[in-house]
């Protein structure tokens, strides 16, 4: 039996209430030479639920470009905790754990493999507002009040 995406974001394994939750199969490309999923592999599964996240928001790239704003990448911090191999079922969970409302947040990821419920990889993403046409930083706009932070699971440091 398969979850759903509901009752996946309600399980008690993640480190915030009920967070954005995808679900991921790793396939035998995403295989690297050390027989276990490659790193660059996760990095490419955490924007895809940065962005469906975004886009639940209601902030797709379309919406980007008409704001004239958007977020793009400062920098990524990855804990790699266990390896994860072809045919594992993956539950991606992000949430945005800080926003200035200003500049930039910080989006946290959590990569749970689904067989044994064990977290494989936390990780995080500092975004920065840049303008659409310039790339340079710019204030965030007040659509971007989206982004608000998340609650935080109790007595979790998350």
């Amino acid at each position: 039996m398969n979850p759903d995406i509901e009752t996946i974001a309600a399980d008690a394994v993640w480190d915030v209430e009920r967070p954005f939750v995808e679900i991921a199969v790793i396939g035998a490309a995403d295989i690297d030479r050390f027989g276990h999923t490659n790193n660059v592999v996760y990095l490419s599964l955490l924007e895809r639920v940065a962005w469906s996240h975004s886009v639940s928001l209601g902030l797709d790239f379309e919406s980007y470009e008409q704001l004239g704003s958007g977020c793009v990448a400062r920098r990524h911090e990855l804990d790699y905790l266990a390896p994860t191999f072809a045919g594992d079922t993956l539950w991606l969970a992000t949430w945005v754990h800080e926003n200035d409302f200003r500049l930039s947040m910080w989006r946290r990821y959590q990569i749970v493999r689904a067989a044994d419920r064990k977290t494989v990889l936390r990780g995080q993403t500092q975004w920065v507002c840049v303008d659409m046409k310039s790339g340079r930083p710019k204030r965030m706009p007040p659509a971007f009040r989206a982004y608000r932070p998340w609650p935080r699971r109790e007595g979790s440091a998350a």
